[in-house]
């Protein structure tokens, strides 16, 4: 209904812009290929292979076919929002609400796309379903983009065009244990997944899908600060305590604010309860569902706990105290942190 999406035959023509070499070659496929292979690699977390460094973020070769993509042929709209997230900090459920704040003039709990789709499916991620499915926006079509990119490695129209983004981020500690426990769920063939003192080191020194984690929330949180009308830098566990008043926070920023009448209805409270980790991980598409055909995840593998403070339960106090050194080294001096929690 909101985004006409044509299955591509071939795969990803896609191009980066970091060398004169790479600028005059030729838009084919394997000239994407040869990029990739000369990027340094990781053995990172035996989820989708190794892991390439591209633009100073690590990432599998299928999300940087898809960043080059994206930065080549996305033409982003002054109307588009972006949802920009570090993997396992939120984006699932902030997917379902923005999705529910956009379209409530349309639907309400019993007619909702989630009852049938994921949150991950009701919204497009930029570079994986734009490059594979050729996205193309109908006019009044849903503004809602997704996606995982670095600040400075989003495509250039996107701060051309004026539109917004809404990033949130969550404390490091959780979302490392949260990024192991999603990884160790996905297939991996003969590969066994990574132990988390494995994990743990190569997360510390920058190494996992999108990071380094630390410059990845840096970049939006300087972009937030310089551009606050168009970039809405949200953390998780302020979202968690006060639910109700980011909801209508977001509703405003992103165009859509809650009427008087609405919020005297109880509109902001259905919607907030509706996307509630406890229901949303009950609906029966979310615990049998699959994300897509090209990606075989399951939905339910999105869907864990969704608790501040899990943490606790699996890193040990001298692990714990390192990322928060690493935290305050990288942050601190930019007046950014997190709750102790």
């Amino acid at each position: 209904m909101y985004f006409l999406i044509a299955e591509m035959e071939s795969q990803l023509p896609a191009t980066s812009k970091p060398s004169n070499e790479e600028e005059t070659c030729p838009k084919t496929p394997e000239t994407y290929r040869k990029i990739i292979s000369t990027l340094p690699r990781e053995d990172g977390w035996k989820a989708h292979g190794d892991l390439c460094l591209y633009q100073n973020f690590w990432c599998y070769s299928y999300g940087i076919e898809g960043a080059m993509f994206a930065q080549d042929h996305y033409n982003a709209q002054p109307t588009d929002i972006f949802l920009c997230s570090f993997p396992k900090s939120g984006t699932t459920w902030l997917k379902a609400l923005t999705f529910s704040v956009v379209t409530r003039t349309h639907f309400d709990n019993s007619t909702t796309p989630l009852l049938l789709k994921g949150p991950h499916n009701c919204l497009p991620l930029l570079e994986i379903d734009f490059c594979r499915k050729g996205i193309k926006p109908e006019p009044g079509s849903l503004p809602l983009v997704a996606s995982h990119l670095p600040y400075a490695s989003l495509p250039k129209s996107i701060n051309d065009s004026g539109c917004k983004i809404v990033y949130i981020c969550r404390e490091p500690k959780d979302a490392f244990v949260s990024m192991w426990h999603y990884t160790r769920k996905l297939p991996h063939g003969v590969q066994e997944p990574m132990s988390l003192e494995e994990a743990f080191e190569l997360f510390c020194k920058g190494v996992s899908d999108f990071g380094p984690y630390w410059d990845h929330v840096l970049g939006f949180w300087k972009a937030s600060l310089e551009r606050p009308e168009k970039i809405l830098f949200l953390k998780y566990e302020d979202m968690m305590r006060e639910t109700l008043l980011y909801v209508k926070r977001m509703a405003e920023f992103m165009g859509f604010p809650f009427s008087l009448e609405e919020e005297n209805k109880g509109k902001v409270r259905s919607i907030v309860e509706f996307c509630s980790f406890e229901n949303l991980s009950n609906l029966e598409i979310n615990k049998s569902g699959k994300y897509a055909p090209h990606i075989p995840v399951e939905n339910k593998t999105f869907f864990r706990k969704g608790k501040v403070g899990d943490w606790k339960n699996y890193l040990t106090r001298e692990m714990a105290e390192h990322l928060d050194e690493i935290t305050e080294q990288k942050l601190g001096r930019f007046d950014l942190s997190f709750d102790d929690v």
